[in-house]
């Protein structure tokens, strides 16, 4: 078929382009964005989360929202993401509010979410089981870590609503069954911040120093009432979920009521199905544990009765098969009266015998008594004295025939040794001479008469050198007769030599009060 021709008989480009003003790729890029932020100001999608990388360097998150035919880019400014009540995951179903908007650089456009909450109960559901499922393959729900609970704590701590009705449940409680003190941690139990506060509190208790002016709970309870999977998924967080698994006092977890599971409940050290039974399991009966001591108490009196009574009845019997006490001692007591006879027989018997002993030796005594053995001493005394008497004049006599032959020996060996003594002392007297007139030839005594000195340091020691003195050195000069000090007035110098070459000594001169040597 042939083209049909143009009316006006113009080209086809000045057709298409009309009248309409030229512009920028900016420019148009700018009005698609306006149009569409004023369209779409405020739009609520459902979508799953795609592509979900987490925060960016910057803080913003970039993710997509997609379903069956389609796929749209979201982004969370920084600021609003740390509001998030539901932060993003990868393959949740959620509906995100915000406004659409476009990105100019990509000619695309996205999302600018503003709130996100899950899709629906089932949603919730789906991601509840997942966040299980990853905490307890992490070990935070083994049944092995659990502590059991104090039997009777002195504090407990508690963690709920200061204004709703759990705690007033939990006082009443604790009241009726064993009143205790209770510290209030108060916690928002629903909404955003809920999470955050219920661990923060969790970690506050265990911080508390257990003598410090707030004393350290022994058992920590965390509670709220009944209510939607919404209202409680404060307690699913895996922040709480965290403190509650990291807390080293013992928990008890009473959220909900029993129909009520959330994951604290997993990780506590106790489940109780209400606020109320929380505060049951926390503390015993009183009144049961004093009727319970009082029938204590009555068994161990009976205890002790019976057994006083079965002690009493062996003793009884034990009585009977011993007798009574003077049967018993009968024939201990014959044997001690015999055996007293027997020793005083013993006794007499024994003291006969001694003094038949001590009459034998005063008998013997009597013949050797003192003036007995004296006298007779004195007749052996008188004997031995006339035979010494005797033997003394005849020795005497024999002494006097003796000596007349020694006497002229005696006389002739003492004139010999006169003589001898008399020649070894002059000989010795020659020998000593001789030595004396070495010494004195030999002594510095000569030296020094013949016009020679001595030359000494003040410590007396001899100066043999001239190279030994030093300038302004006090001295001493010792001549024949007498010392004289002297001042060396300067060092060593080397001595004038004479015409046959050997050093001529320098003079010796004295000062008014001490010598000078040059």
């Amino acid at each position: 078929m042939p083209p049909r021709p143009n009316a006006s008989n113009e080209p086809p480009s000045a057709t298409m382009s009309g009248n309409a003003p030229e512009i920028t790729v900016s420019e148009l890029a700018n009005a698609v964005k306006r149009t569409v932020e004023d369209r779409f100001a405020l739009v609520r999608v459902r979508g799953e989360i795609s592509n979900y990388r987490g925060p960016h360097s910057s803080g913003h998150v970039y993710f997509s929202l997609k379903d069956a035919g389609a796929r749209l880019d979201a982004v969370i400014w920084k600021g609003t993401f740390a509001r998030l009540k539901t932060k993003p995951e990868e393959g949740l179903e959620v509906v995100a509010t915000g406004k659409l908007t476009t990105f100019p650089g990509k000619s695309s456009y996205q999302i600018v979410v503003e709130a996100l909450e899950p899709a629906g109960v089932g949603a919730l559901m789906a991601l509840l089981d997942e966040r299980r499922r990853r905490l307890a393959g992490e070990g935070l729900f083994d049944e092995g870590r659990k502590r059991p609970l104090p039997f009777l704590p002195q504090v407990i701590g508690v963690v709920t609503s200061p204004t709703g009705a759990v705690i007033r449940d939990i006082l009443h409680r604790l009241s009726d069954r064993f009143p205790r003190r209770v510290l209030l941690w108060p916690v928002r139990v629903q909404g955003e911040n809920c999470a955050a506060e219920v661990a923060a509190a969790i970690e506050g208790f265990n911080n508390l120093n257990p003598d410090g002016p707030i004393p350290r709970p022994d058992v920590i309870i965390v509670a709220r009432g009944g209510g939607s999977l919404e209202d409680l998924w404060g307690f699913n967080e895996e922040i709480v979920v965290r403190a509650a698994a990291a807390s080293a006092i013992p928990l008890i977890a009473a959220v909900g009521h029993e129909t009520d599971t959330t994951l604290i409940d997993f990780a506590a050290d106790l489940r109780a199905p209400t606020p109320t039974a929380a505060a049951e399991k926390a503390v015993p009966v009183r009144a049961e544990l004093i009727e319970q001591s009082a029938i204590l108490a009555r068994r161990l009196i009976g205890a002790q009765r019976r057994l006083l009574d079965g002690l009493s009845s062996r003793l009884s019997a034990n009585s009977r098969l011993l007798g009574s006490p003077d049967e018993a001692l009968s024939s201990p007591r014959q044997r001690k009266d015999f055996a007293i006879e027997r020793l005083r027989a013993a006794l007499r018997g024994g003291l006969d015998k001694r003094r038949l002993r001590v009459s034998r030796a005063a008998h013997t005594l009597a013949r050797h008594s003192p003036q007995a053995e004296l006298a007779r001493a004195s007749e052996r005394l008188a004997g031995l004295s006339a035979r010494l008497k005797q033997g003394l004049r005849a020795r005497a006599t024999l002494a006097r025939q003796e000596n007349a032959g020694l006497k002229g020996r005696l006389e002739a060996s003492q004139s010999r040794l006169r003589r001898a003594i008399a020649e070894f002392i002059r000989e010795k007297l020659s020998r000593l001479s001789q030595l004396e007139q070495l010494r004195l030839s030999l002594g510095h005594g000569a030296v020094l008469a013949r016009g020679f000195a001595l030359i000494s340091d003040d410590h007396g020691q001899v100066i043999d050198a001239a190279a030994k003195i030093k300038p302004n050195q006090h001295m001493k000069a010792q001549f024949h007769d007498g010392q004289v000090p002297i001042t060396a007035l300067e060092g060593p110098v080397s001595q004038p030599k004479d015409s046959t070459g050997k050093a001529r000594p320098r003079g010796v001169r004295s000062s008014d009060k001490q010598g000078s040597l040059f």
